[in-house]
């Protein structure tokens, strides 16, 4: 007896494994399913049609590993280059600690909370994201489908957070040597949370007030393709009202203050040049034509910046200076950030003109005028280039470059219809005017909030004696004999 009813247990799970082979077998795709799978994944587009879960890609994981890297290069070593050839002697190690000191404040920021407040959901808030991602929880090789279903979400993580490294260090040129090393970390921890945060969550998280392509109920359907608002206004307007409440620097228009390298300038533009390509087309988080369009795009109007605005010095003062390209260069990389992948060719020329005109005008004529101590142009540069470029891109856009402003969530929130009845510049314009207001408000708080804690400016003696000294008790060039 016992026998018979091992015998019949075994034939039943024989039975019952053999049955679950055959539905396994029955659930497995169809060569029809993975080629579409396949197409999908080249295109870029949602395989959830294929009844195939999305994975890495690694052709579009690699690029963005490249890109990642392409934007933090822009931070160290380019702006570092950029903006520390372009002070005084005495001060150029303090840009490049500014530097070091808030990419890792940032990064530790990101971890714990920066990126799950940009990029969660369970706060249900078109303001904030949410708390399920702190401390990277969950942040693993899979896809986060909400924002790519081809790369693994710690690969876009650590590219987002490339973007929140440069973005607060921009701020500094225009408070360039004149704020202490402290100030500057106490400064951008504020101004992480009560400005970058919200606002690249509004943006660009997917039930953002005013994400365009992610979002169908987005109140305002903006298009930000990488970081005009987000990133350039938010920074160059914050740096406008930091050097406003800072002042001056000590004999200012009364000493020359000439940069001592314009050689480490030059190699910072370059590098700053280089590192925009993972910036702009590394913004498509793909490797697929709407990137290859982002690259042309970004190169005609950096090119064209780099040539309008020394021109312009040829023509006004006579000689055009070797700043002068860099800082046209730079002017047109900030001006095509928010267009780069909604725009052609004919576009980017354009962008390109305005970009060595408009900022040129800011950073001679308006700084003069009102007489206010930009330091480095951070302002000139990129708050009035980022508020030009997004303003721009309602003109500019069209489908033909970007077929997703073609989509069932642009045509919900009316962002086609914007495009369509040439009126998207109206509704960019209305994204600029809460960009703008909410970075100056926001700013100005964290400036006084920051000067009562730990004071902005060192003490007259340190600073004329150099915030190198002062501030990282060092020196960049010691010369000998």
């Amino acid at each position: 007896m016992p026998l018979l009813t091992f015998c019949f247990l075994f034939l039943c799970s024989v039975i019952n494994s053999q049955g679950a082979l055959i539905d396994q077998a029955s659930a497995s795709p169809s060569l029809q399913q993975r080629l579409s799978f396949l197409e999908a994944m080249v295109h870029n587009d949602d395989p959830t049609p294929t009844g195939i879960a999305p994975i890495a890609s690694p052709a579009h994981t690699a690029w963005m590993m490249v890109a990642a890297i392409l934007v933090l290069f822009m931070v160290l070593p380019g702006l570092a280059l950029f903006y520390g050839g372009l002070v005084r002697q005495k001060n150029v190690l303090s840009i490049l600690a500014m530097c070091f000191g808030i990419a890792g404040l940032v990064t530790l920021l990101w971890w714990a909370c920066g990126y799950s407040l940009v990029f969660g959901h369970n706060f249900h808030s078109p303001f904030l994201g949410g708390s399920e991602y702190f401390f990277f929880q969950g942040v693993n090789a899979l896809p986060n489908t909400s924002y790519s279903f081809w790369i693994p979400q710690n690969i876009f993580s650590i590219y987002q957070l490339a973007f929140a490294i440069i973005t607060p260090s921009l701020i500094f040129g225009a408070s360039a040597e004149r704020m202490k090393f402290l100030a500057v970390l106490l400064y951008t921890f504020l101004w992480m949370f009560l400005i970058y945060f919200p606002l690249a969550h509004m943006v660009w998280g997917d039930n953002g007030l005013m994400s365009g392509l992610l979002n169908p109920n987005a109140s305002l359907p903006t298009i930000d393709f990488a970081g005009g608002t987000v990133v350039h206004m938010s920074s160059g307007w914050s740096a406008l009202i930091l050097c406003l409440l800072l002042g001056k620097r000590l004999g200012y228009g009364k000493e020359p203050m000439m940069p001592h390298s314009l050689v480490l300038t030059v190699v910072g533009t370059g590098i700053l040049w280089i590192g925009w390509y993972g910036f702009n087309a590394g913004s498509a988080l793909a490797v697929d034509s709407i990137a290859a369009n982002a690259f042309m795009t970004t190169t005609l109007a950096a090119g064209i910046g780099s040539l309008t605005w020394p021109t312009l010095e040829l023509l006004f003062r006579g000689q055009p200076s070797v700043l002068g390209f860099c800082s046209g260069a730079v002017a047109g990389l900030v001006v095509v950030t928010p267009a780069c992948g909604f725009i052609t060719s004919t576009g980017a020329v354009f962008l390109g003109l305005l970009s060595g005109i408009v900022p040129y005008v800011a950073c001679t004529s308006l700084k003069k005028l009102f007489r206010y101590d930009d330091a480095l142009d951070s302002f000139g540069i990129h708050g009035i280039g980022g508020t030009l470029g997004a303003l721009l891109t309602g003109i500019f856009a069209t489908a033909s470059a970007n077929p997703h402003l073609l989509s069932p969530t642009t045509l919900q929130n009316g962002l086609q219809h914007a495009l369509e009845s040439k009126t998207l510049w109206f509704i960019q314009a209305e994204a600029i005017l809460i960009t703008l207001l909410y970075a100056v408000v926001a700013s100005f708080i964290v400036t006084l909030v920051v000067d009562f804690i730990l004071g902005l400016r060192p003490e007259k003696e340190k600073e004329a004696q150099g915030l190198d000294i002062s501030d990282h008790g060092e020196e960049g060039y010691i010369l000998n004999g």
